[in-house]
């Protein structure tokens, strides 16, 4: 794990920190956990911490299971926090999405034979301020959430 600090344009400090991990389903778990008490620098409130816990949960499963399809592969997750905005960025080097509108469909899923209900980006748009989801087919995916914390 990496962590750094620098200055924003405005004079105010930018914290970040990167975490590369393997592409398992425990690291999910994981995932949300660094997060979380990476964020707690800002001080948001439970429910807000809870909302940043469930936007990387379903962003790593989406890696997990449908960018890698369960097989092997890394996934990068980078924080930023300054001037009380989150910033998460989840990032894999699997098989992409061919229709990135589609995919953010409410119940829109590749892989209706198995438990998850294709609300994954759903559940990221409600709980975070802003998702941005950018993709190449067969390069990878990379999402990118804000949350503004106390506001």
């Amino acid at each position: 794990m990496e962590h750094t600090e620098k200055e924003t344009d405005q004079g105010t400090r930018l914290e970040s920190m990167t975490l590369t991990m393997d592409s398992l389903s425990q690291n999910e778990e994981f995932s949300r956990v660094v997060v979380a008490v990476f964020a707690s620098r800002l001080n948001p409130t439970l429910e807000e911490l809870d909302d940043i816990k469930t936007a990387v949960s379903e962003a790593v499963t989406n890696a997990v299971v449908h960018g890698y399809q369960g097989g092997e592969g890394r996934i990068e997750l980078t924080a930023a926090a300054g001037d009380g905005i989150l910033t998460v960025q989840v990032k894999d080097t699997g098989i992409g999405i061919a229709d990135v509108g589609q995919a953010m469909e409410p119940m829109f899923t590749t892989a209706p034979e198995g438990e998850r209900s294709g609300m994954g980006f759903s559940f990221m748009e409600a709980f975070m301020d802003e998702v941005i989801v950018e993709s190449t087919p067969g390069m990878g995916t990379t999402v990118t959430m804000r949350k503004k914390i106390g506001g």
